[in-house]
């Protein structure tokens, strides 16, 4: 173990000095997908995105490398689309453009990035936006990818087959192209590898996609409104939406979850509206077994459909609204799975404020966010009526060394009441980035979840976050199951609600945007409903190092 550990410290190390550049397990967690099955995580999907461990304090990137934090998370998911910081060894009065790398390589800004005199030199640039033919041509080839590492130690998680402890590692390469014809059209193309291997136990399905196509769509542009273009896409295509918590692409995973279909997007600087209608395709998307990714070729699963409609309204900074509209048709039964045909409606708003002091200098800075949303149609047979609610409050003391900021954050998951009624109460949390919300040991996910947590970041240097984050769970009703972090029943239902409690310790050494290093060490006290209605096990920790490079 030791070894490994040195290794993966060295490579990184070396990767650094080679490029000179100034520069998601089981929990692999995968999010409660539709139709996944109790073995697909364990008894119970990922976090590249990060748990709630919440956003990031105001100030700090929300958007940084695949591994950063979002909007109240931890350090090492992908966060919402929103400001970026960029992290430079020397630092001018003239202020580069922000990081070029996104949530999604195919939202990737280099355009942005490269034109902006002020931008440090990063690893791979040269091949971004190659000039196909002279400087005529319409034709504009980008090239990139991403090598990540994760070594995991584990002990007593939720996991299939009782109380274990176990290592291992997880690799994954990931390689995109981009080509794009002048501002009409667009071709896509990113391919993933992810492998495990000094594993001690049978790997999960989120653990193994070999060699597949992750990404492949054409865009074509249909209109301008807003001062924006209209788009059209057709495809293969991850899908990240607002703050993760019920559409993410669950970066943490070593398979980040992908779909299939037809999408209408309009981005203006007011508006964002994207319609969709899409099949999910691999595993962390929920279409299991395990043997359909290992070598196999990925195919869209067509008795589940997923679409919807999501704006967002940027027009009154700073604040954000999003409202949405979700439709997922799972025509598999699965027993004991909150599935079926089930509409989610519901908004989210976030917001900041400054404080000044009696220079009239900004002291202090306070930010609230909170979502909701209520769940209709039928599971099964049973009526669907369900829900889910969180707030997040933070503030942030900009004068103080550090830059300190501590939140507390509420979140609350319906369950069922009555098992046998004609009322299926449990929310279905669609495909969240599970790991950034509901610890990131990865035990949970937020069905039939009450979450009380308080979170503490700070910022020792321009290039170092520590996030510190304290979980009380307990379960929203004791007439339904526990469901792990891939959304599986775990136990029986009565008995006491206490789930327990977690403690996440995080920390993340971003070099530049190309390279960063994080390491989380976490424990969770197990409850009195584990034990009785459970398998009974010590207390779980988990402990990883994760570091990634991108070119």
């Amino acid at each position: 173990m030791r070894l490994r550990l040195l290794f993966s410290l060295g490579l990184v190390t070396s990767s650094m000095t080679v490029t000179n550049v100034s520069a998601e397990t089981e929990l692999a967690v995968i999010p409660p997908a539709p139709a996944a099955q109790a073995d697909y995580d364990g008894t119970g999907s990922e976090l590249t995105e990060v748990n709630e461990v919440f956003q990031p304090a105001p100030e700090q990137s929300s958007e940084q490398s695949a591994d950063q934090p979002m909007t109240d998370q931890v350090p090492g998911i992908d966060g919402e689309e929103t400001e970026d910081e960029i992290i430079f060894d020397d630092p001018t009065t003239a202020k580069p453009a922000p990081n070029p790398y996104k949530g999604l390589f195919f939202d990737n800004t280099f355009g942005a990035y490269l034109s902006n005199p002020n931008s440090p030199w990063l690893l791979g640039e040269r091949f971004k936006m190659m000039p196909l033919g002279d400087e005529c041509s319409p034709y504009t080839l980008s090239a990139g990818g991403e090598l990540r590492h994760r070594y995991m130690h584990e002990q007593n998680r939720l996991r299939p087959g009782g109380p274990i402890n176990t290592d291992y590692n997880l690799w994954r390469w990931r390689q995109y192209f981009d080509l794009q014809i002048s501002d009409v059209a667009r071709v896509y193309f990113e391919m993933l590898d992810g492998s495990i291997f000094d594993n001690e136990l049978a790997p999960l399905a989120i653990d193994i996609n070999r060699w597949n196509v992750q990404n492949a769509f054409v865009d074509v542009k249909l209109h301008e409104w807003d001062g924006a273009p209209g788009w059209f896409r057709y495809g293969r295509q991850e899908m990240l939406y607002g703050a993760q918590r019920l559409v993410s692409p669950l970066d943490w995973s070593n398979t980040r979850r992908n779909f299939e279909g037809f999408k209408y997007f309009h981005h203006s600087d007011s508006v964002h509206i994207d319609a969709f209608v899409t099949n999910p395709v691999n595993a962390a998307a929920g279409n299991v077994p395990l043997s359909r990714y290992d070598n196999g070729r990925d195919k869209p699963d067509t008795s589940v459909t997923f679409s919807g409609i999501y704006m967002t309204f940027l027009s009154d900074e700073p604040h954000v609204l999003d409202l949405y509209y979700l439709w997922l048709r799972d025509e598999t039964v699965t027993p004991n799975r909150p599935d079926g045909s089930r509409h989610t409606v519901g908004s989210r708003f976030k917001t900041t404020s400054e404080v000044q002091d009696a220079c009239c200098e900004v002291s202090g800075i306070w930010d609230f966010e909170t979502e909701g949303a209520y769940q209709f149609g039928n599971d099964n047979g049973q009526r669907v009526s369900a829900g889910f609610f969180t707030s997040v409050l933070g503030h942030t003391w900009t004068k103080l060394p550090w830059s300190p900021r501590l939140s507390g954050l509420f979140y609350y998951g319906s369950g069922n009441h009555d098992p046998n009624g004609s009322t299926n109460n449990t929310f279905n949390t669609l495909y969240p980035l599970g790991h950034a919300y509901w610890g990131i040991i990865d035990n949970l996910t937020g069905q039939n979840l009450y979450d009380y947590s308080l979170q503490l970041n700070a910022k020792p240097s321009k290039k170092v976050g520590l996030v510190g984050a304290f979980h009380w769970f307990e379960k929203a009703t004791a007439n339904d199951y526990l469901y792990n972090v891939a959304g599986a029943p775990i136990g029986g239902t009565g008995g006491s609600r206490d789930i327990g409690q977690e403690l996440d310790l995080i920390g993340t050494y971003t070099f530049n945007p190309n390279f960063n290093i994080q390491a989380g060490y976490s424990w969770f006290w197990y409850g009195s409903f584990v034990g009785t209605n459970i398998p009974p096990r010590n207390t779980a920790t988990q402990f990883y190092v994760q570091t990634t490079i991108r070119y």
